[in-house]
């Protein structure tokens, strides 16, 4: 069976008996220097906030923002331990302080364990996030590495040696300078892509996803009408794209539908379309049902985020015939829906409500090993700050929550953003996280939790991963030393190929690189190796997105190799840990034809 999702989650509460049973029918993944210049505090009357929906939201609480901790007095190194101590909650910012013990350069040694590196291409369409995807066309292995406005392709049939054979739009030059070839019209651009096997055409069929901006258009969505505006309004399409290809090269691939997930309006002109669009991945293996993560209108506005107006909820669609897919439900986790009583109810029950900082909703589709026209039944739900939610699937046109989870409040940054599912079948256990957003560590540590789930109605956080801490040979004591962003992002993603390994998880972890662990007894899972690269230097970046070392990890477990992505270009990695690596083609190609 093919290796469906490996994902995560992290998230705060609701009470769990007022969730039940109530379904109804791109945060800033770029690093916080990024966004748009920032604007003053909100100092008018709630009454004064023109847009009426975000007018509507504000006035359901009272203003929680929480005030900037002071570095080195209300968090810090811990002296005595050597260790950081994180601030208890911080509000999302473009810039944070240094904090005092902090290198005061970019460290520029690399450390590593139980990894080799196989090779580095410095390709970077994105100093701050980019996806990947992968497929074999005769008897060759090819990788897209893509965000929005850049691709890239490449020839990865011996990964030592990348061969970059097709590129179209922005790739990041010396000193952070965009290089442009053949730039994408406006609204344009690559979308977080699926790339599966259909049986009835006999050909791979991508499909790609479009959203409205989750950084850069504005700071305070209640004192900034004209980026509510821009983002109710977004000229590019929100919903999905699907292509039949013929090729491994993008002008070989013949567009054969597009979808709004404004399902309400299916026929919304570009403008009119509602909502978020379709947020990162679409989960879809080439079968019957293809779901979404989407906020199908206006009425889902229930988030603290104060840069974003949308909780994206689930969708799911019948994909029988690519080219022409068919709505089939959408769900909505208690308290996403703006007007609606027992939504705001539930909202105001999360104590995070009136907190302008936190995420709510999905930014992934939800987690699955099988999908429903498999046989599969149970999914699991990461909703940032509305927890972890285990669902019923086995129908798709009525998804049931069956249970739920959260933490305490941990913000800045997301939490409940992914969950990792590759040890769920073995065990019974999952592994879910959120990850920062703030640089130099100003916000809570983002742990990557053990969720029990042997019984899914009964969700229990039993464990948490270790933290990494740097090598004996660092000049630094704690990785937040080390300056930029500290945390866990995400063990790949469902579309990466071949079967994940037993007892081992890799995950891509900002300034602490790429951190192997054995999870072989998920309840105490520990580090068994890493490989933590150089930061780039300016004369490479020119200083954009520097502390976003590495982002993003996505693993051929097929071929035991493990890619990293950092904010200066692509590692190619081995490691004891998965299995001696293969220089040549698979045996069978990706993704599966069977």
């Amino acid at each position: 069976m093919r290796n469906n999702l490996v994902m995560r989650a992290t998230s705060g509460g609701v009470l769990a008996l007022l969730l039940a049973g109530l379904a109804v029918p791109s945060l800033a993944d770029e690093p916080a220097e990024s966004r748009a210049k920032p604007v003053p505090p909100l100092t008018a009357g709630e009454n004064d906030i023109p847009d009426p929906d975000i007018r509507a939201w504000w006035n359901l609480t009272y203003n929680r923002k929480p005030e900037p901790p002071v570095p080195g007095k209300d968090y810090g190194m811990d002296a005595a331990t050597g260790r950081f101590v994180h601030p208890k909650a911080t509000p999302l910012v473009r810039s944070a302080p240094n904090f005092p013990g902090q290198l005061d350069h970019w460290d520029q040694k690399s450390y590593k364990k139980n990894v080799e590196v196989l090779g580095f291409t410095n390709f970077i369409p994105s100093t701050g996030h980019t996806w990947q995807s992968i497929a074999d066309f005769g008897g060759k292995r090819y990788m897209y590495t893509y965000y929005r406005s850049g691709v890239g392709v490449f020839d990865i049939t011996d990964p030592r040696k990348p061969k970059l054979v097709y590129r179209r739009g922005q790739r990041i030059g010396a000193y952070g300078k965009p290089d442009i070839v053949n730039p994408y019209g406006k609204g344009e651009g690559f979308g977080a892509a699926n790339i599966s096997w259909h049986k009835g055409l006999g050909k791979y069929v991508m499909v790609q996803a479009f959203e409205v901006p989750r950084y850069g258009i504005m700071d305070e969505k209640y004192r900034e009408p004209e980026g509510v505006e821009t983002l109710k309004h977004w000229k590019g399409l929100k919903g999905f794209r699907v292509y039949v290809m013929d090729g491994p090269l993008p002008d070989q691939w013949k567009l054969v539908a597009e979808r709004t997930s404004d399902y309400r309006h299916p026929d919304a002109p570009l403008g009119a379309q509602q909502g978020s669009g379709v947020l990162d991945i679409p989960a879809w293996n080439g079968g019957k049902y293809m779901f979404l993560s989407a906020a199908p209108d206006d009425r889902f506005m229930l988030t603290e985020f104060a840069d974003y107006i949308y909780t994206p909820g689930y969708q799911v669609w019948d994909m029988s015939d690519p080219a022409n897919p068919a709505f089939v439900s959408q769900f909505a986790a208690p308290g996403q829906i703006l007007g609606d009583p027992d939504h705001e109810a539930a909202y105001l029950m999360n104590p995070r409500a009136g907190n302008r900082t936190s995420w709510f909703g999905s930014r992934m589709p939800p987690f699955m090993t099988k999908a429903p026209d498999e046989g599969g039944k149970i999914a699991f739900g990461a909703m940032a700050g509305l927890g972890l939610y285990s669902l019923d699937i086995s129908n798709p046109a009525d998804i049931k929550i069956v249970g739920h989870v959260n933490q305490v409040p941990k913000f800045a940054g997301t939490e409940f953003d992914n969950v990792d599912l590759s040890q769920y079948e073995r065990t019974g256990y999952i592994f879910t996280n959120g990850y920062p957003m703030n640089d130099e560590c100003y916000e809570p540590y983002k742990d990557i939790l053990v969720v029990d789930a042997r019984d899914p109605a009964k969700l229990r956080i039993a464990a948490k991963f270790p933290r990494p801490t740097p090598p004996a040979d660092a000049a630094f004591t704690d990785f937040c030393q080390r300056r930029g962003s500290f945390g866990p992002k995400r063990s790949g993603y469902l579309t990466q190929p071949g079967r994940f390994r037993d007892g081992v998880v890799a995950y891509a972890f900002y300034n602490g690189g790429v951190q192997i662990f054995d999870v072989k007894d998920p309840t105490k899972p520990a580090i068994a190796g890493y490989f933590v690269p150089r930061f780039p230097t300016e004369a490479e970046t020119g200083g954009q997105s520097q502390g976003n070392l590495t982002y993003g990890i996505f693993a051929e477990y097929d071929r035991n190799i493990l890619w990293a992505f950092t904010n200066h270009g692509f590692y190619a990695l081995s490691s004891p840990l998965i299995g001696t690596p293969s220089f040549k083609a698979p045996a069978k190609p990706w993704p599966p034809r069977d």
